[in-house]
This record gives structure tokens, C-alpha cells and sequence, in this order.
């Protein structure tokens, strides 16, 4: 044991004695059968038994595990130690196999040929393949505070340096081993444990996740040496016959109540330090169990509200028996999986009214059971089907202590205590209250943080529209990152809306500034552009119209827009640009990409700027990339560099537009010091070929009308698709109907288009949007729009600059 020093390169353990900064240590091992088959030199000199009266014999009889209690010692309240001829009752159940945990105490024994000596022990059991069950270890406690007489009470909490400095032939062996004796810690981890005790000097008091590591009671060696200088100091002066002063009075009680109240302080202190370094919640769950085992409790279960778990808010009001709680973590020291099949995480369940666990829930206080009766024990497995957990339980120590933050219990700790330890008392159920306070409020935040981001997302997502993967002539593909430097929602938004003629709207928006008012902002403007949209409004028209909605709205209405229509029949594209990045267009000739020179417009909501439009000719296969500024653009970079990567990428050959898409991201994406967030759409310019596009003029004469029918039935067989002949010529013939019949000069227009749907369209002159009415069986109109509505696969009208355009559409399957 070494309570170094920097200035012994190598201190070991067993070395000369006297040396200053090092204890010898007595090194025990025994097997499965209760008998030595190690014995040191040091065990000699501290128990006198020699090594050949030691191996092969029964450890019982070696060392004292019994005796009288003297009058004038104390008993500690944790049990750790009794002062008495004797080992201790903890050493006892280690030696006879009935404690299954690493323990460690003080004792005073009587060694022949020598005066009673204090002696300090730590057991730990040891797992795996070989005979050995028991690693016993001692030290004399008198040799450890002459070790440094110039630090007085400097050092209060002691752990062995385990047995790599002493005379055991095996200790090399045995440190090796270390992770097989205390299981979840490796090589490296053993390594760095013993360097750390040997050459920083001072203890280690936990270092795995699963095992308890033993440290003498902090009132053990220095305070108790002080107590005992201060006694002889106080017997002498009363032997001279002079008044005790009152600084020698033995105060011992007084004391040790004090280092109790020190002992739970610095555990909820060092407890506090361990959970809340995340707001994710599983993260800390999991941090809140793992900080009370072992030092607190041997087994830590935790439940959380259903709707707690799954982020939601939950009704106010006292739980009941009907209230749902999931076990989200459960953390214990005995073997590995002992638990997992009969409690396992993820499990939700009620509890009924007569437990200690509702008790807790509904008054919101600990409730302390000091031994679970066999009784008890056959109530609480009555909860558990098909499933017997009264082995786990049963005899064991149990603290149910509430999760709680304003007043609101959001879940509850079952925290156990094997039978060999002690049980929880009424100071342990102040700190276990201390300590779930402490804990409820660090759970409270990250369930605040984890609903708030639910509710973030699921606005952003609201707001971002499901855009189908193919338009008429096009495909599309996008992509929507979140900011990371005000929240998950932001003001960017991409948009994609049918016109008539078979073309495809494709927007691209951003909002200036971050959080919900940039979010409630896009909102509003991006439902503005899909109306203003539908009506078939040029370019620059819709984004001289946004302008001035975005005035009319308020001064803080700022935003970029980059809008574009996409002709497939044509192969045009025209496009008008509100102050946006320039869109990317990918030539599928030879993959050259370019950045579009548009007519750049001021940003929406500037107002009194004209916007102009540009018309761009497409060859079927090439792509338009169309994105925010904060894919490109990066504090202390030129955007410039940032626009010719984002040409670049574009024009990577890839599989698939989910693979060009992600391409991109991951060219601008992982640079670093993006802050803000990203709105990327792709289009794949497909256009749609002369051969698969039929149109006719229909004069306004009502005998047309059986001439549109024929032709469509014609059309339909000569395209492969005469299942659908008998739908469309209906479809066709009663708006071509309506259509002639409310026309006023102009011939009415009838186009048919091929693609991945049957598209139809009737043109006419008249403003008129047709309405859908109700089914009445006396009336003379409104029937023909019923008939569209049941058969189509999906139909709609729009304005145009001519008049309006009825359509619908049906799927195309060939035969």
C-alpha cells in the first residue's frame, strides 16, 4: 500500500522495512475448499503463523474471525468493522463463501508473542476457472501511520496496491488476472489503477462499473489515531493530576456522527458530478443508475413514466394503478445476466396499490423496507408472470425512492442491498431522497430538452412537404438538414408543385434568421408560393406578388426565393431569382455543370425591385440542383469556393439521385463550422417525348364531342393502354362537354399525355373554376366532376392566362 510519493520511482509493496512510503502487505489466497494455497512472508510477520502451518489448512483456523468485544471500542454504524479480537463478521462471510462482493474493514487482533494489533483487510472474491475463490489481503495499521509521520491525517480513505510488490511468487500471474477478479476492467484499465495508486499516491475508491471496490472507513486510520493521541495525551495529564483541557476530551461520538454526515455529503457531491454532463435522456438514465452502484446499493432499477420515456407530456394529477411504467435501466453487482431474463429493460407495467413502489409514486416520498420478507417477497413476485423473481429479492435490504421535479413524480429507484451487507436505515432514506431529488431534476431537463427537440422536429417536418420521387418529365430528389446553432428549426424550405401542360414548379426558399420565427415565417410564405403556384402565375410575377404579401405581412419578413418551371414537353426551363444562390444545371451530354446566370432580384420583402425571369433550353437527363446558402457557404471562407465544390459534386457520376444528393452533402458537409440549415432539391429533366403526347382542337360545337371520344379510344389502343379506353372516353367526353358549352370564342383543347400516369387535359376560355357539388338526384348539372372524382385516379382545375385547365389523371398500365 503506498501513499507515495513521487520520489520513489519504484515503491513497492513488502520492500524493506521501515521504508518510508511503503506497508507490507500479508497476501492470502484461498481455494474452493476453505484451505490456504498461498501464505506470504508478510501474512507470517503479521498473523505469526509460518508458511508450512499455513498451506493446506483450513483459513478458519488462521485467522480470528471471532471474539469479545472490549468495552471501551466502538462499533461503526456501517458494520465495516468491529473493533475486537477478531476479523469481523464481513471477513467471516467472505471466508465461509457467503459474501459474493469485495469488502473491507479494520480489526484488532492478538498475535502471539505480541501486543493486539490493528489490522486493516480487504477480501475479494475471485471469479473464473481456477481452484482459488478468496484473495485476502492485510496490513498492520500502527506500521501505516509511522509511514508518514510528517502528514499527521493527510490520508483518510485506503486501498490496496493489490499484490504486485510483494514476495507472492504468483503476483505477477495474479495481476495479470486482475480483469478475471474484477470483472468489465481490462489490461489497460488494471495498468493504469496501479500506476495511479503507486506513483500519484493516493487511493482509488471506484473504478468499475459492476464491482464494489472496497476502501477502509474514512474514520478508520487517521481520525482513530488522532482519537488515540488525544486519549493518551488527556491520560497523562490526568495521571499529573491537572484538569483535562477540553480540546483532549473524547468527543468520539460526536465525531464519528459528524464523519457520517461528511461520508453522505461528499457521496451526493460526487454523485452530482456524475450525472447531467448530457441532456440526452437514455444517457442519463443510465448515468443516474451507474452513480449509486455499487457505493450506495448493490442493485439500482429504474422506472420512468410511459410518457416520459417516449417524450410526451402526461396529464397532471397523482399516478394511479393504471399508470404505466417502463424499467429503463437496471444496474446491479451481482453475476452477469442474473437479472436480465427475469427483469428486463424495456418492460413497462403497472403496480398495484398495496406496494411499496405505488406508495412511493403516490406520496412522492421514500419508503424504506430494512428486510424483504419471504412474505413480502411472494407479494411483489405476484407481479411477475410466469417469471419467479423472490431469489433476487428476497432478504435483501430495498429503498424505493421517488423521481420528482416541481412537485411531479416522473418516475421512481428500487435500490437493494444484499443480505450480507447493511441494511438501508433511516439516514440512508435522507440520502436516498437527497439523491433522487438531485436526480429527478437532471432527468426533468433532459426530458424537457428531449420533448422540446420532438416538438422542433415535428414542425420542421410539418412545414417541409412529402415530395413525390417522379413529376410529370422529372424526378426529384431531397434533402433537409437541420441548424446546430439556434435549435433543429429554421427558415429553409424546398417545394415542388403540378402545373398544367405536364410541368413541374420547383422552389427553393430561406427565411433570414433561425428558430421557430424563421420557421413560422416559411410557413406562411411557402403556402403563399404553392397558391400563387396553382394559378400558373410567370416567374417573376410570383415573386412580385410574394414581395408584396411579404410587406403587406410585417418589416421582418426577409427571405430569398429562387423559383423555377420546368417544361418537359418543351425542354425549357424558366426561372425568375428573389436574391438566392444560383442553381447548378448538370449536362447529361458531358457531365459539365455550371452555375446558371440569373437576373438576380433583391430578397423578398425588400420591395419596389423588379424581378426578371430567363428561359434556359434542357436536354432530356440533365439535372438542376437547387439549394440554401448554408450548404455553401462557411464563416471566413469565400462562398466562391463554395459554389465550385457544390458544381463539382453535382456533377459526380452516381447510381441514383438519393446518391447525387448525398454526394453533395458529403462534399460541403463535412468541411466543418456549418451553422446554419440546409435545403437541397435535385430534379432529373426526363422530358417527355412528341410520341407520347396526343392534342386536338375541338371547335365549340356539341358534335365534338363524340369526335374527342373516338379519338382518345384510338389513341389509348395505339399506346398499349386499352384498358383504360372505357374510363377516359367517359372522363374525356363530359368535360369536353362542359367545356364547349361554357367556352366563349376560343376552340377547346384536348391533350393526352403518356408517363408513369395517363395525364388529360381540357383547355377552355373561361375563368370559371368548376366546383364539385353534392349529389342530388333531381338536378341537371354537377354530375360530369362526379363521375371525374370517382373514376381518377387523381383530378384538379387551375387557372391559366387564357382561361382554366381541368385535368385528371389515371394509371398507366399497358397490356
Amino acid at each position: 500500500m503506498d501513499h507515495g510519493s513521487e520520489r520513489d520511482a519504484h515503491p513497492g509493496f513488502g520492500a524493506g522495512d521501515g521504508a518510508p512510503g511503503r506497508i507490507p502487505l500479508a497476501v492470502v489466497v484461498v481455494d474452493r475448499d476453505g484451505q490456504v494455497s498461498h501464505w506470504s512472508t508478510g501474512a507470517r510477520r503479521l498473523f505469526g503463523a509460518a508458511k508450512e502451518e499455513a498451506i493446506g489448512h483450513s483459513v478458519l483456523d488462521l485467522l480470528p474471525v471471532s471474539g469479545a468485544l472490549p468495552e471501551d471500542d466502538e462499533i461503526t454504524p456501517y458494520g465495516a468493522y468491529a473493533a475486537y479480537d477478531g476479523l469481523g463478521p464481513d471477513l467471516e462471510s467472505s471466508l465461509d463463501g457467503r459474501l459474493s462482493f469485495p469488502a473491507a474493514g479494520r480489526a484488532r487482533l492478538t498475535v502471539p508473542d505480541r501486543d493486539r494489533v490493528d489490522v486493516l483487510w480487504w477480501a475479494y472474491p475471485l471469479v473464473g476457472p481456477g481452484s482459488e475463490r478468496l484473495l485476502v489481503l492485510a496490513a498492520d495499521a500502527e506500521r501505516l501511520r509511522r509511514a508518514e509521520p510528517d502528514e499527521g491525517i493527510a490520508f483518510e480513505r485506503i486501498a490496496p496496491g493489490f499484490a504486485l510488490h510483494t514476495d507472492f511468487p504468483g503476483a505477477e500471474e495474479l495481476a495479470r488476472r486482475l480483469p478475471e477478479i474484477l470483472p468489465s476492467m481490462s489490461v489497460e484499465e488494471s495498468a493504469r489503477i496501479v500506476a495511479q495508486v503507486l506513483e500519484l499516491g493516493y487511493p482509488i475508491l471506484e473504478f468499475s462499473q459492476n464491482d464494489r471496490v472496497p476502501v477502509t472507513p474514512d474514520w478508520g486510520v487517521a481520525r482513530r489515531a488522532e482519537r488515540m493521541a488525544r486519549r493518551e495525551r488527556a491520560s497523562r495529564v490526568a495521571a499529573q493530576g491537572l484538569p483535562v483541557p477540553a480540546e483532549l476530551a473524547d468527543d468520539e461520538g460526536e465525531d464519528l456522527e459528524y464523519v457520517a454526515v461528511r461520508e453522505r455529503l461528499e457521496f451526493l457531491n460526487e454523485v452530482s458530478g456524475k450525472i447531467g454532463t448530457s441532456l440526452d435522456l437514455s444517457r442519463t438514465i443510465v448515468e443516474v443508475s451507474r452513480a449509486v452502484v455499487p457505493r450506495f446499493t448493490d442493485v439500482a432499477g429504474t422506472y420512468l413514466r410511459e410518457q416520459v420515456v417516449a417524450g410526451e407530456e402526461f396529464a397532471d394529477g397523482v399516478p394511479d394503478t393504471t399508470t404505466m411504467w417502463h424499467r429503463v435501466a437496471l444496474e446491479h453487482t451481482d453475476e452477469p445476466g442474473r437479472w436480465d431474463d427475469v427483469v428486463p429493460v424495456g418492460e413497462a407495467m403497472p403496480f398495484p396499490a398495496h406496494t411499496p413502489f405505488f406508495q412511493c409514486m403516490t406520496t412522492g416520498d421514500p419508503v424504506l423496507v430494512p428486510r424483504i420478507s419471504v412474505e413480502m417477497g411472494h407479494a411483489i413476485a405476484s407481479q411477475f408472470e410466469k417469471r419467479d423473481i423472490r431469489p433476487l429479492i428476497t432478504g435483501r435490504s430495498m429503498l424505493v425512492v421517488p423521481l420528482k421535479a416541481r412537485n411531479v413524480v416522473l418516475g421512481f429507484m428500487i435500490l437493494l442491498r444484499h443480505p450480507e451487507r447493511e441494511m438501508f436505515d433511516d439516514m440512508d432514506r435522507v440520502t436516498g431522497a437527497e439523491l433522487a431529488a438531485r436526480a429527478g431534476l437532471v432527468l426533468d431537463n433532459a426530458r424537457m430538452y428531449t420533448y422540446q427537440e420532438s416538438v422542433a422536429e415535428t414542425l420542421q417536418d410539418s412545414m417541409l412537404p412529402h415530395i413525390p420521387p417522379r413529376m410529370a418529365g422529372c424526378d426529384i430528389a431531397t434533402r433537409y438538414l437541420p441548424g446546430t446553432l439556434l435549435g433543429r428549426v429554421g427558415g429553409d424550405w424546398f417545394d415542388s408543385v403540378k402545373l398544367p401542360g405536364a410541368r413541374t414548379a420547383l422552389v427553393v426558399g430561406d427565411v433570414m434568421g433561425h428558430g421557430l420565427n424563421s420557421a413560422a415565417m416559411m410557413g406562411q410564405l411557402r403556402t403563399a408560393v404553392q397558391t400563387m403556384a396553382a394559378m400558373d402565375l410567370p416567374p417573376a410575377q410570383l415573386l412580385r406578388n410574394l414581395d408584396d404579401l411579404a410587406q403587406r405581412l410585417g418589416d421582418g419578413y426577409l427571405a430569398t426565393c429562387l423559383y423555377a418551371v420546368y417544361d418537359p414537353i418543351e425542354g425549357e426551363l424558366h426561372l425568375a431569382n428573389a436574391g438566392h444562390i444560383p442553381p447548378v444545371l448538370v449536362r447529361a451530354v458531358d457531365g459539365h455543370s455550371e452555375l446558371l446566370e440569373l437576373p438576380t432580384g433583391a430578397p423578398i420583402g425588400v420591395g419596389g425591385v423588379a424581378f426578371e425571369s430567363l428561359r434556359v433550353r434542357v436536354d432530356p437527363g440533365d439535372r438542376l440542383v437547387m439549394c440554401t446558402d448554408g450548404l455553401v457557404e462557411m464563416r471566413g471562407e469565400d462562398i466562391g469556393v463554395g459554389l465550385a465544390t457544390l458544381c463539382e459534386s453535382a456533377a459526380h457520376p452516381a447510381a441514383s439521385m438519393d446518391d447525387a444528393c448525398d454526394t453533395i452533402i458529403r462534399a460541403l458537409n463535412t468541411r466543418g463550422g456549418r451553422k446554419d440549415d440546409v435545403a437541397l432539391l435535385m430534379a432529373r429533366l426526363n422530358g417527355i417525348e412528341p410520341e407520347d403526347v396526343a392534342e386536338w382542337r375541338l371547335a365549340l360545337d356539341p358534335s365534338e364531342v363524340s369526335r374527342a371520344r373516338a379519338a382518345v379510344r384510338e389513341q389509348l389502343h395505339d399506346w398499349g393502354l386499352a384498358r383504360l379506353a372505357d374510363a377516359a372516353e367517359l372522363m374525356v367526353s363530359e368535360l369536353v362537354t362542359n367545356a364547349i358549352r361554357h367556352s366563349h370564342s376560343r376552340p377547346v383543347q384536348l391533350r393526352l399525355i403518356r408517363g408513369e400516369t395517363l395525364l388529360c387535359e381540357v383547355d377552355d376560355d373561361d375563368h370559371t373554376l368548376p366546383t364539385l357539388l353534392g349529389a342530388d338526384p333531381g338536378a341537371e348539372a354537377g354530375r360530369g366532376l362526379r363521375v371525374v372524382s370517382t373514376l381518377a385516379r387523381e383530378w384538379g382545375t387551375s387557372r391559366t392566362s387564357a382561361g382554366k385547365t381541368v385535368w385528371f389523371e389515371l394509371t398507366a398500365r399497358r397490356r
